[in-house]
């Protein structure tokens, strides 16, 4: 009798141990999720700054693509005009890169002409992991993100089109006020209509995942949007996991929906079309 019930305090004391063991196991699960949905992990690669070894203010990411030379070109005779170059803006702790990926047939004549153009005008940041297509937008997100703030250690990441003309000091200056804050989601923003007809202009594949008012969520407008660092490095821990829809504007959007993110509605990141080329309140 005495084995028995000293076997049974044992069994108990074994199963109350069990028990705070698997609560701590909980505990330290549900903080890994809270650390990585502010984008925080304990350790972390040391990331690269400026050429000056400073933290940068921003990096400034220009979508581009295999037949958008023109466009690039417009851009850089723009900046030209106003007197800024690579240098001087990186003095300032701003990086500016054309992003684009590679061709579905690596190494053909596409990749050799951005190889090249990049040797000449070293502006390029180029995603090797991405494959360059219309349809390929969404996650093109995440690799320019992941890419980006595993490259600089910058307290603002931008993504922007290429057809806009940019005026970077006020973009300097609009970033410059959102300094320190962090979760700072920043863009034009808008909801709108979920496109469910196959074949018209931003069809939307998952519509009924939207609803039966078939409405998008808030979220910035694509032309042009800014994450802060702890945002973007989410976007690079959880890429893996993380959904994209068919369209880049809305799947960044809905990353942000989960975490505690700051929406911003900033009227100066507004485009609208004309011909061509998106005419912005900041161009």
């Amino acid at each position: 009798m005495g084995k028995f019930l000293l076997f049974k305090m044992h069994l108990s004391f074994l199963l109350c141990t069990f028990r705070d063991l698997k609560r701590r196991i909980v505990e330290a699960e549900m903080e890994l999720t809270l650390a990585k949905s502010q984008g925080y992990l304990k350790s972390q690669v040391q990331q690269s700054g400026s050429s000056s070894g400073k933290k940068l203010l921003a990096v400034i990411g220009v979508y581009s693509g295999f037949g958008s030379r023109l466009r690039r070109n417009t851009f850089r005779g723009s900046m030209t005009s106003k007197g800024v170059t690579l240098q001087k803006l990186e003095e300032r702790g701003i990086i500016v890169r054309f992003v684009i990926g590679r061709s579905p047939n690596r190494g053909d004549s596409l990749d050799h002409n951005i190889d090249e153009e990049n040797r000449v005008r070293k502006d390029f940041l180029i995603l090797d992991g991405h494959e360059e297509a219309q349809e390929e937008l969404p996650k093109k997100a995440k690799f320019f993100f992941s890419t980006a703030i595993q490259t600089w250690d910058a307290e603002f990441y931008i993504k922007v089109d290429d057809n806009i003309d940019l005026n970077f000091d006020v973009l300097i200056e609009l970033i410059k006020s959102r300094r320190g804050q962090d979760g700072a989601y920043i863009g034009c923003m808008k909801s709108g209509e979920v496109v469910s007809e196959e074949g018209k202009l931003w069809y939307e594949p998952e519509w009924w995942k939207f609803g039966d008012q078939k409405t998008y969520f808030r979220h910035a407008a694509g032309s042009i949007f800014i994450l802060s660092k702890n945002l973007a490095r989410y976007i690079d821990i959880n890429s893996v996991s993380l959904k994209a829809y068919a369209h880049e504007d809305t799947s960044v959007g809905s990353w942000m929906m989960g975490l505690q993110a700051t929406y911003i509605d900033d009227s100066r990141l507004c485009c609208s079309y004309s011909s061509q080329d998106k005419v912005c309140s900041l161009a």
